[in-house]
């Protein structure tokens, strides 16, 4: 049971050493993101649909 708390000990001072993100850096990050994962979403779709109708004009 010490080993268990000791290692709960150590966890919580570890954690205080972590230098945190401010909010709005984690706003912005979160935005670059939500806007990379979009541009490469319709990137993505794009080659897809050019692909299907390639093979479509193939066979």
């Amino acid at each position: 049971m010490k080993k268990i708390a000791r290692y709960f000990k150590e966890c919580w001072f570890e954690m205080k050493k972590v230098s945190w993100p401010s909010r709005a850096e984690v706003v912005h990050s979160t935005w670059i993101v939500i806007i990379s994962t979009i541009v490469f979403a319709v990137v993505l779709g794009l080659v897809d649909t050019v692909l299907g109708l390639c093979l479509d004009l193939i066979f």
